[in-house]
């Protein structure tokens, strides 16, 4: 039981590569998409529930997000025709990102991504980014996920730059 959450997010990881083979909005590829989504969800729970979690297991699932995300946007991009300034702007945030991530290399000689609640909720809309793309001005969903996307990783950069020690569960900025 104990590596069951590490598991679980592995085999996001190999679901997100499945992906690349599938057409996407294909019923497959929402098959697959789901699976993943669900491990997503299934991972952190089992761990806390069981008592399980662990650095590792952290570092897996922010691997296994990383890697789903950027499946999708190879994906989906094609799809959206994004304009030059959403393009730019989806650079920015992959810039924050990984500054911050090189922050916390810096300060802790480790890889971390946080999982603070505004990252939760940019996984939550990157997540359902395209179920939702039938159905919504795809415009709006790549506004709505850049702020969303945006306001995030400027704050787990804040938190990065401003922590005197890792808490990779760390909630928000604005509680303590």
């Amino acid at each position: 039981m104990k590596s069951l959450p590490n598991f679980i997010s592995f085999s996001r990881i190999i679901f997100s590569l499945i992906l690349i083979y599938t057409k996407p909005s294909s019923s497959a590829f929402y098959v697959i998409y789901i699976i993943c989504g669900f491990s997503d969800i299934i991972d952190g729970f089992i761990a806390r529930k069981t008592g399980t979690t662990s650095t590792l297991g952290a570092k897996l699932d922010s691997i296994a997000d990383m890697i789903m995300a950027g499946v999708l946007l190879l994906l989906i991009y094609p799809i959206l025709n994004p304009t030059t300034k959403v393009v730019i702007w989806i650079v920015l945030i992959g810039m924050i990102r990984l500054s911050s991530m090189f922050v916390a290399m810096k300060k802790y000689k480790t890889f971390a991504s946080i999982h603070t609640y505004g990252n939760k909720i940019a996984g939550i809309i990157l997540f359902l980014f395209p179920i939702l793309i039938p159905y919504v001005n795809t415009t709006i969903l790549m506004y709505i996920t850049c702020i969303v996307a945006s306001i995030s990783a400027i704050e787990e950069l804040i938190i990065q730059l401003t922590s005197n020690k890792l808490e990779l569960n760390k909630q928000s900025i604005f509680i303590k």
